[in-house]
C-alpha cells in the first residue's frame, strides 16, 4: 500500500484513502464532509489542514464550498509546504489561508523578494498568507540555539509584515535546542509531554503582547497589503511602510536582521506620500516609547540594539 509521503519525510504509519475507489464517491466524501460539520455543530469553525496537497485538489474544492455555503465563518488554513504553484492552487480552490515560505526566509533581498511576490504580482488577489515564526515540524535555522533578540526578530517581521502570524508551543521561552538528527525541536512535544514554566527568565511573552496589542490598534496591520518596501543602507536593516487601504493609519517600521550586533542605518522616509518636500517634516508617534516627535528631512539615521529592542515602529500622525 501506497503510504503518505511529504518529502523528505514518509509517513508509514499513515495510508491515504482512495478519494476515487468504486465505493467512494460519493458516500466517503459526503462522510468526511459530515465530520467537518460535526465539529461546527459543536462550535469548532477553523481547520487546519495537514498537508492538503496530497489529496485530491477537486475534493477539497467541493468540501470547502459546500460547508461554506452554509457556513461563510468557517476557516481552513492550508498546511502545505510545497511549490508556489501548488500552494496558489489550494489558495484558489477555496482555502481561506495558507502557510507560507516565510519560515526559510532570513535575508533581507529574500525577505523583500519574497513580500513584493506576495503584494504585486497575481498571488495578492487570491492569496492570503499566513506567517509562522516557527511550527511543530520546524525548527528553522535562525532560531537554533540562537539568543533572545533572534526571536524578537522573526515576531516583528511576522506581525508586521503579514496581517495573520502564528507560533508554536515554546517560541515565547525562546526555546531552540535542535534534535541531533533533524531541524526539528529536541524532545519535541510530537512525542511527549512538556511541562513548561512560561515565565522562566529570559522569555519575550511582555514583547508578543506588546506587538499583538500594536496590531489590534493599527488596521494598516491586519493584512500583508499596503505594504511599501523602503530604502535601506544596510543589509542588515529591513524598512518599510504598512498602510491602511485609505491611507488613515500609516506605520514606519524598521527591524534589524542581526541578532548579535548594533547595526545602524540610514533610512529614506517617503515625504512625497504626503506631497512634502525632500526637506519636509513629518510627525510621528513612537508605538513603543509612546513619544510624539517630527522627522525633518527625507533621511535619518537609525540605530538598532538587539539587547534592547531589535525594532522599532512609529505611526505618521
Amino acid at each position: 500500500m501506497r503510504y503518505a509521503e511529504n518529502p523528505p519525510k514518509k509517513y508509514e504509519d499513515i495510508v491515504n484513502v482512495d478519494f476515487y475507489g468504486p465505493d467512494a464517491v460519493p458516500s466517503l466524501w459526503t462522510t468526511l464532509r459530515d465530520i467537518v460539520q460535526k465539529w461546527i455543530d459543536n462550535g469548532v469553525t477553523l481547520f487546519r489542514v495537514d498537508n492538503p496537497h496530497t489529496k485530491p485538489f477537486p475534493f477539497w474544492e467541493w468540501l470547502i464550498a459546500d460547508i461554506r455555503n452554509r457556513h461563510p465563518e468557517a476557516v481552513f488554513l492550508s498546511e502545505a509546504f510545497t511549490k508556489p504553484k501548488v500552494m496558489y492552487r489550494l489558495a484558489k480552490i477555496g482555502f481561506s489561508q495558507s502557510y507560507t515560505y516565510f519560515t526559510w526566509r532570513n535575508l533581507k533581498w529574500e525577505l523583500e523578494d519574497y513580500m513584493r511576490e506576495l503584494t504585486e504580482k497575481p498571488p495578492r488577489d487570491f492569496f492570503r498568507p499566513h506567517f509562522f515564526v516557527n511550527t511543530h515540524d520546524i525548527n528553522p535555522d535562525f532560531l537554533q540555539n540562537a539568543p533572545r533578540p533572534a526571536y524578537l526578530i522573526r515576531a516583528a517581521l511576522a506581525s508586521t509584515l503579514s496581517g495573520l502570524w502564528g507560533v508554536y508551543n515554546g517560541f515565547e521561552l525562546c526555546e531552540g535546542r535542535p534534535d541531533a538528527k533533524r531541524k526539528e525541536y529536541a524532545d519535541s512535544e510530537k512525542y511527549e509531554i512538556r511541562a513548561w514554566d512560561y515565565d522562566r527568565p529570559g522569555n519575550i511573552k511582555r514583547e508578543i503582547a506588546m506587538l499583538n496589542r500594536i496590531r489590534r490598534e493599527n488596521p494598516a496591520l491586519h493584512s500583508h497589503l499596503g505594504l511599501t518596501l523602503l530604502a535601506s543602507s544596510n543589509d542588515n536593516v529591513m524598512f518599510f511602510e504598512k498602510a491602511s487601504e485609505g491611507r488613515e493609519n500609516v506605520l514606519l517600521i524598521a527591524v534589524s536582521l542581526d541578532p548579535h550586533a548594533v547595526q545602524e542605518a540610514d533610512v529614506e522616509i517617503p515625504l512625497w506620500k504626503w506631497n512634502l518636500p525632500d526637506d519636509g517634516a513629518l510627525s510621528m508617534e513612537d508605538l513603543i516609547g509612546g513619544h510624539r516627535f517630527a522627522w525633518r528631512g527625507k533621511w535619518q539615521r537609525l540605530r538598532l540594539d538587539p539587547q534592547a529592542l531589535p525594532f522599532s515602529i512609529w505611526r505618521v500622525r
